[in-house]
């Protein structure tokens, strides 16, 4: 348990929270939608520093990054709650009520630990992931900021509601924005994630990408009757070919039923392959199918050319084609991250 960074003391010992975008105003002894932040004596605390849930040495291509160190390995580790409750979670167990209150059964992973095991296991960074890594802030700052010193990479699989505080708090120690956007209108969000005023999240992606210059990668997990049609994936593609720019990989994944979903069909091939036609109409250059394997979009293959600069099976990626982040049979700007382009920017 630690205080809470962020957050202020109103009068009758409540307390808001400022780390995502509730900003919860949260009565004594009570927690806020996440049930990881508690007020206590009109003092907010996080209940799960250091807590894990889950810890595994990863391909980066499973978070998936496609554009970021291509081929390396990523220590994830996740912890417990959410300040979403999605119908389609796929992670529900750690993420949801019923698993939330586990964290004083596991094991503590403290951020020194974290930087010693991606060194064991051969990681070039370490990536904050499986549930939404903003629930233990203070333990995801920290960590990243040891990370940094130690020449680790640092990346958030975020639902993206922080709030832009927060994210400025924590910006000058993350390397990667690995944001769900999960549709595109009001009816959607409340429907899917029970989230009201989504479009911050829109606004916090591009702070990410503008103000702090991190690798940003998009996805949307295209569930059946929610949205899969061409209104959101539509607005889904454009926003991003005009906000994040072209050049921005955009993973369209296929659901397969879970948790609360689990009557509904997988995403029909069909349908990723549509959505993948529309983001590539809307200008992206970067459009990958998801959770499907083996599917003819996995490898990289650069726009001006049209040879394969990455190739992928699975999570499996080998480099045959890149310079930095150009294309090195034509030299066209690719939009991605490597060792060679970060000795570049810290050059």
């Amino acid at each position: 348990m630690c205080e809470a960074m962020l957050h202020e003391k109103l009068p009758g010992n409540r307390a808001r929270c400022n780390i995502c975008q509730w900003r919860c105003v949260i009565n004594p002894g009570k927690t806020g939608i996440c049930q990881v932040y508690q007020n206590r004596g009109g003092t907010l605390y996080n209940l799960n520093y250091a807590h894990a849930s889950s810890l595994a040495a990863d391909p980066v291509e499973k978070k998936p990054l496609f554009h970021f160190f291509p081929g390396s390995l990523a220590l994830s580790i996740g912890g417990w709650g959410c300040n979403f409750h999605c119908q389609d979670c796929q992670n529900w167990g750690i993420s949801c009520d019923d698993g939330a209150h586990s964290w004083d059964s596991q094991r503590q992973v403290l951020p020194e630990e974290t930087v010693e095991m991606a060194r064991n296991h051969h990681c070039a960074g370490i990536a904050w992931t499986y549930n939404e890594p903003s629930v233990w802030f203070e333990y995801t700052l920290d960590s990243a900021k040891l990370a940094k010193t130690n020449g680790l990479y640092t990346v958030y699989v975020t639902n993206g509601f922080l709030t832009p505080e927060a994210l400025d708090t924590i910006g000058p120690y993350l390397d990667v924005w690995r944001v769900d956007i999960k549709g595109f209108s009001d009816t959607l969000y409340r429907r899917l994630a029970r989230v009201a005023r989504w479009r911050g999240i829109l606004d916090v992606a591009r702070r990410a990408r503008e103000k702090w210059r991190m690798h940003v990668e998009v996805v949307t997990n295209i569930v059946p009757t929610m949205n899969d049609d061409d209104g959101q994936l539509r607005g889904i593609a454009e926003w991003i070919a005009g906000e994040l720019g072209e050049l921005t990989p955009w993973h369209v994944t296929r659901f397969y039923p879970c948790y609360n979903l689990d009557y509904l069909s997988p995403t029909p091939i069909s349908t990723l392959e549509h959505a993948y036609d529309i983001g590539k109409e809307a200008g992206l250059r970067f459009v990958y199918v998801g959770n499907a394997p083996g599917h003819q979009s996995e490898s990289t293959v650069c726009y001006s050319c049209g040879r394969t600069v990455v190739e992928r099976t699975g999570y499996q990626a080998r480099v045959v084609g890149l310079k930095g982040s150009r294309c090195a049979f034509c030299g066209a700007e690719l939009n991605f991250r490597t060792i060679e382009t970060e000795e570049v920017n810290n050059g």
